[in-house]
């Protein structure tokens, strides 16, 4: 079986991330208009990018924790999650990795809300094993992964980040996802070769998928079906969510960061190994293009008016601003060291 380079990661380097001091933030002014918010692993930050200007207006500083991985937005708008598992996965995606991991050695995650305006903290949270993410499920309660041997999910209150109930997946788990309908949470278990489908109503397993070696996430598609990136496997498995079945593989030959579909329609992937957006037909798999952003090329996010994309560059330490209409590179923004999770949060009158 395939040994995630986390593993060893976490086992080293997870009492580091075991900080006495309470996380908490240094915000910044309140942000007007749509922005961009990067988190940069390399150096417990996030920087805050006017999605009007393209450039980076505010750094919120994130203290008493070390690695902060991936970023979410809640549905209303004002709630940043950010996990933090304490550990540097940028390896993860080069070299052949995976985002796996295991519970010992002291190794420690961490979950804080945030305010979506100015990046004060709203609480935070400790947990006993690393995590890969947190984001806000349907009925508003907070979800996160604990990459641990064998491996659960927490379910949080939102307020407090209190464990209101866990469920028990397989190993590894990393990215917790959620259906474009809400119906069916999703859990990539990076040491098991699955997806875990978890009914949000009964907080309990309904099926077990299996998938290509060393998943790291099921992503959500516009199309409804979701996109897992098996990272050893160099493939994508898409899963229809309603016979809960893989329906097809993609073969990439290129270890894969994240997979969306475009509002174009195209399946984007991100291929870590070459620095590049490569563009697939979603039924089939071919491959109808690429382009170069910067190396370590790992997540994106689009503009809520779809024009735009925003793709974090994790060895570049940059963000690639890619037009939608020519996909085409128009811009490249200086960010912190090793970005990685990015979220687009458009603004909205009541805010």
């Amino acid at each position: 079986m395939y040994v995630p380079v986390h593993l060893g990661i976490l086992l080293t380097l997870g009492a580091c991330a075991h900080e006495t001091a309470a996380p908490s933030t240094i915000p910044i002014g309140p942000i007007a208009g749509d922005a961009v918010f990067v988190v940069n692993g390399g150096e417990s930050s996030i920087s805050v990018i006017d999605a009007a200007r393209d450039e980076v207006v505010g750094t919120i500083e994130l203290l008493g924790v070390e690695y902060p991985h991936h970023i979410y937005l809640s549905p209303d708008r004002r709630t940043l999650l950010v996990a933090v598992p304490g550990s540097d996965l940028s390896g993860g995606h080069s070299g052949g990795g995976a985002h796996g991991g295991g519970h010992g050695g002291g190794a420690t995650g961490a979950v804080l809300s945030l305010d979506a305006r100015t990046g004060t903290l709203q609480a935070s949270r400790r947990l006993d094993a690393p995590n890969h993410n947190a984001i806000v499920a349907p009925d508003g309660s907070v979800w996160t992964s604990q990459i641990a041997t064998p491996g659960q999910v927490l379910i949080l209150d939102p307020a407090t980040l209190e464990t209101r109930a866990s469920v028990a997946v397989g190993d590894s788990p990393a990215e917790v996802t959620f259906s474009s309908s809400g119906s069916y949470g999703f859990v990539a278990n990076t040491g098991s070769d699955s997806v875990s489908i978890v009914d949000p109503a009964t907080a309990s397993v309904v099926a077990t998928t299996p998938v290509g070696d060393a998943p790291v996430g099921a992503w959500p598609g516009a199309d409804g079906r979701m996109y897992v990136d098996n990272e050893a496997g160099k493939s994508i498995s898409v899963i229809d969510p309603g016979s809960k079945a893989v329906v097809a593989t993609f073969a990439l030959g290129f270890t894969p960061a994240l997979a969306a579909i475009a509002p174009n329609g195209e399946l984007w992937v991100t291929d870590t190994d070459n620095g590049k957006l490569v563009f697939l037909d979603p039924m089939t798999g071919q491959r109808r293009g690429d382009l170069v952003t910067a190396a370590g090329a790992h997540a994106f996010t689009f503009s809520a008016d779809g024009a735009k994309a925003y793709v974090t560059n994790q060895t570049e330490g940059t963000v690639t601003v890619v037009d939608l209409a020519t996909r085409q590179a128009v811009r490249s923004i200086a960010v912190g060291a090793k970005p990685n999770g990015i979220a687009f949060r458009q603004e909205s009158p009541s805010m």
